[in-house]
């Protein structure tokens, strides 16, 4: 229930700034797209999301730079940076919110399970964030999605 709370709060703030969302997701899978759904109303602030759960798609959806994901793998800040970016020119959007890194079981790309990267970018400012969780395969998609409602509340508070 909290995060529908955060999705409505959030859709409002975006409606009162008069901002349009998209989001550009791998492990979560479109899951930060659908909380935004979820609320009554989102049609007037969320344009859309790109799921880019493959490698490729990263780079044919989104317009990833190749190089980015051959140099620092899609499991890393600049693949969530790019992401955010990439996709908010793709989608015509003011905010785009990239989720990418490993939910599974195991390390993958060298780097631990249970670590991902979230960013946030509006035409001027990005940031990313690194969670590094214990949590369950889904328990860590929710709570990035939750993580980066708030987030963004507080982004664009700023």
């Amino acid at each position: 229930m909290e995060q529908v709370t955060t999705a409505a709060s959030f859709v409002a703030l975006l409606k009162e700034k008069k901002l349009t969302i998209g989001s550009c997701e791998s492990f979560t899978a479109g899951a930060f797209c659908a909380a935004i759904a979820d609320v009554a109303g989102a049609s007037a602030v969320l344009k859309g999301g790109l799921v880019t759960y493959a490698t490729q798609e990263k780079i044919a959806l989104a317009h990833v730079d190749a190089k980015i994901i051959e140099t620092y793998g899609v499991v890393s800040e600049e693949c969530a940076i790019a992401m955010a970016r990439s996709a908010r020119a793709v989608l015509d959007v003011d905010l785009c919110i990239s989720f990418t890194g490993n939910a599974g079981l195991d390390a993958w790309e060298g780097k631990p399970a249970g670590l991902v990267y979230c960013a946030i970018a509006d035409i001027q400012h990005v940031q990313v964030f690194a969670l590094h969780s214990k949590l369950t395969r889904n328990e860590l998609r929710a709570y990035a999605v939750q993580f980066m409602m708030e987030k963004a509340v507080a982004f664009l508070s700023e």
